[in-house]
């Protein structure tokens, strides 16, 4: 099940305890989104299993995430431009290979999730409205064998807007949290790159 899809059915739950006149408090409804939350933050990384990103070779793989990045930083969606190409029998270039060999199954197959194992060579931009997941490294101390461990949380993108600093600029993004709970994180792509993937339910 998606995070939208349990809260979905914890909200019905919450409505069927009200139904019954044994209505939950604001505070055990608060608990129990926690609760789920957390489960849902333990689980592994979804892109650690069937990435189509891992069926390309090295060569492959390079020219398909320079073409990506190139499509994104002039905020054009790499996907409708190859389709836009198989469309029309167009030449893509240097990613030509992903119409000859892999074909469109492989294409939809791909989702921004699966971009995360790869976060250190290209991260896509973020939208407003995409799904993410946070670490809870943003806001404590945590370590891999400590009393508090990373733990993951899915959240949606509300706002996000560059900051110019003179010479430099960085990035902040604001998130919602599904308790509808907001939280700003600056610097996403600079120094808080590591604290964020993407979640599962985006579409490129």
């Amino acid at each position: 099940m998606s995070p939208d899809e349990i809260e979905v059915a914890l909200q019905t739950a919450f409505d069927r305890c009200d139904a019954l006149r044994c209505p939950l408090t604001d505070t055990q409804k608060e608990v129990l989104l926690q609760e789920v939350q957390q489960l849902m933050g333990s689980r592994p990384a979804v892109s650690d299993t069937n990435n189509p990103l891992d069926e390309l070779t090295l060569e492959e793989l390079q020219a398909f995430l320079q073409f990506v990045k190139l499509h994104e930083e002039q905020n054009y969606s790499w996907k409708a431009q190859l389709l836009n190409d198989w469309w029309h029998e167009s030449d893509s270039g240097t990613v030509q290979f992903i119409r000859e060999r892999y074909g469109l199954q492989w294409l939809n197959r791909v989702e921004p999730y699966h971009f995360n194992k790869y976060s250190f060579e290209y991260t896509p931009k973020l939208k407003v409205g995409d799904r993410i997941e946070i670490c809870n490294a943003l806001w404590e101390w945590v370590q891999e064998n400590g009393p508090c461990t990373p733990e993951w949380f899915s959240c949606t993108v509300i706002r996000v807007e560059e900051i110019n600093y003179g010479d430099r600029a960085s990035t902040s993004c604001l998130i919602r949290f599904n308790n509808n709970a907001e939280y700003e994180i600056p610097g996403i792509y600079e120094w808080n790159s590591y604290n964020w993937r993407w979640g599962m339910s985006n579409n490129s």
